[in-house]
């Protein structure tokens, strides 16, 4: 039996998770994603995040068209011998490692958007009986049966447990992918999926707001510490008659942590998109969007991955972590933006432009040229 908890959030104080199945002595590359949702005022979202890894993901674009046949991969890590379905809906998005019908990140025709975040440490997939391995699929293809499938939160609220999810190692990975999953529908819900301890839990999260480990519900307990944050400036402090005024603007959010730990990350992102301005239009708020993911990119050095570790580097050197890619979804016009870490320069994949219907995964570069206007009098 398929045990699943889906709980509505509320706030409440959380216990400490302790973590299970810690890496150590592996060589999986660290993650340090970061995603949010923003609201436009004509009732349009859009969903953005970065992805950071310690080894090239050499991610291109991909279209998977309606009527794609797509295979999972069983419990024994074999290739295509698990559940089999065909792609209700198409879906736009980025793979990694080759691997052209897994996408970390995407959106599909009916605005849903979301990705697969790293969840090292706390990430154990379900259990397949025997005989059940034509009800598996592996935790890489995890988003990809989503938006093939799905068009909105409650659809995946009734459908995924139908499902299991195995974690066999992915070969070109060399490991299992520990991940959990941040979907957002058009309608403004969003969704956190992550399994623990072998089971399913999908918890609503109307902060919209998502990055890697602790589980989702230790983030939300420790954001109430950040209560007093705030946009606007704080009150002049007197002390016996002295008045003192705040030195610079930018007072309200001092103490807003500015380091790049997965919990400080939330709490970034949680604030900024909360104080982001809500009078934009949704494709407005596209620009927005990339301006806050600004605040998460990575400078490359900051982040050393030392061989082996829980958090090691892919090879016998020590190696950094980039922001590899960033990507925003418009979920309201269809419209889905990519910049990567090479070219600073935007690129679309436009629902409406492209060839939604025809059964096949169609993959497009992202090495074009850096283009630079150069400026005379």
């Amino acid at each position: 039996m398929v045990k699943v908890r889906v709980a509505v959030w509320r706030r409440r104080a959380l216990g400490v998770i302790s973590a299970l199945g810690v890496l150590a002595g592996s060589s999986l590359p660290a993650q340090a994603c970061t995603s949010f949702v923003l609201k436009g005022s004509d009732g349009g979202r859009v969903y953005g995040r970065t992805m950071e890894f310690g080894q090239p993901l050499g991610s291109q674009a991909v279209l998977i068209q309606r009527g794609t046949p797509l295979r999972g991969n069983g419990p024994d890590g074999g290739v295509g011998n698990g559940l089999q379905w065909t792609s209700r809906y198409a879906v736009v998005g980025l793979n990694a490692l080759g691997l052209n019908d897994v996408v970390p990140d995407g959106m599909n025709e009916k605005g849903l958007a979301g990705g697969l975040l790293y969840f090292a440490g706390y990430a154990q997939f379900q259990s397949v009986p025997s005989g059940e391995t034509k009800r598996s699929i592996n935790s890489a293809q995890l988003l990809t049966y989503v938006l093939t499938n799905f068009a909105t939160i409650d659809e995946v609220k009734r459908g995924l447990p139908q499902v299991l999810v195995n974690g066999a190692a992915v070969k070109v990975f060399g490991g299992p992918l520990p991940i959990h999953m941040t979907l957002h529908d058009r309608s403004g819900k969003s969704l956190s999926v992550e399994y623990i301890k072998g089971e399913l839990t999908m918890m609503d999260n109307p902060t919209g707001t998502y990055t890697n480990d602790p589980p989702f519900p230790n983030h939300l307990a420790a954001a109430g510490n950040y209560a007093n944050l705030s946009a606007m400036p704080p009150a002049e402090l007197t002390v016996n008659g002295l008045k003192l005024p705040p030195a610079s603007t930018g007072g309200g959010l001092h103490g807003l942590p500015g380091d790049f730990l997965s919990t400080s990350r939330f709490i970034r992102a949680l604030m900024l998109s909360h104080f982001a301005p809500r009078n934009l239009t949704t494709q407005q708020q596209v620009g927005t969007a990339f301006r806050l993911l600004g605040q998460f990119d990575l400078p490359p050095g900051s982040i050393l991955l030392p061989p082996g570790g829980s958090f090691g580097g892919a090879g016998s050197a020590t190696t950094y972590e980039i922001t590899e890619w960033s990507v925003v979804a418009d979920q309201k016009n269809l419209i889905y933006y990519i910049q990567t870490y090479d070219n600073p320069a935007l690129r679309t994949l436009n629902f409406d432009q492209l060839p939604l219907d025809g059964g096949a995964i169609k993959v497009m570069p992202l090495d074009q040229p850096v283009e630079v206007t150069v400026l005379k009098p």
